[in-house]
């Protein structure tokens, strides 16, 4: 979607506002950060000023946040789609705001290896959210019961596995760049290793 400057300068200056409210920052306090003075802050959001761009630097600083996501403008690709891996029994999608990132929906049916010595590391973090079922988490020596609607963090270097309780479990999980890595590599070794 194009965006005339018009709407982009609008867009700017609501998001600055919208920072600045959103953490609980008066006028003063976003002036001070930004070295500012109150006035011309206040005038900036109003739209009674000029956007300079050395302004606009220093604001995106001030608010924790860069000048690109600053004045990024609404993409017209908001909905994404999966993309289905049946060999593995799992959806994927990327996500476009770090290309590093995906998420992954399984269904799982089999219990955590009973063989710690199955247990895998690899660099990267993993976030995971159980949608149904009661997953068990097996993370170095210690044993997590995750049940639905329950969430679990934790680097990928620690070993880990993951399998259901009982029943079949449903999990969301989002995987960092090298997690991701340490996952294919894992399941490209399975699909490699089981018959055809």
């Amino acid at each position: 979607m194009e965006h005339d400057s018009g709407e982009l300068d609008g867009l700017v200056r609501k998001r600055i506002r919208a920072l600045r409210v959103a953490q609980g920052w008066s006028l003063e306090d976003l002036a001070s950060r930004a070295r500012l003075s109150q006035s011309t802050l206040s005038r900036i959001e109003n739209g009674q000023r000029r956007l300079a761009l050395d302004q606009l630097v220093t604001l995106a600083r001030a608010l924790n946040t860069s000048l690109d996501q600053l004045v990024e403008t609404a993409a017209d690709d908001v909905v994404s789609n999966p993309t289905h891996d049946a060999a593995h029994g799992l959806m994927r999608w990327s996500v476009r705001a770090d290309p590093g990132m995906t998420v992954v929906r399984h269904r799982m049916v089999d219990p955590p290896p009973d063989n710690l010595s199955r247990l895998r590391a690899h660099p990267g973090r993993e976030w995971l959210v159980v949608l149904s079922g009661t997953a068990i988490l097996l993370l170095g020596n210690r044993r997590f019961r995750v049940e639905t609607n329950q969430a679990a963090e934790f680097p990928t270097m620690l070993p880990h596995a993951i399998g259901v309780e009982s029943g079949p479990c449903e999990v969301l999980g989002i995987f960092d760049r090298d997690a991701r890595r340490g996952h294919q590599t894992r399941e490209d070794a399975k699909a490699d290793r089981a018959p055809r």
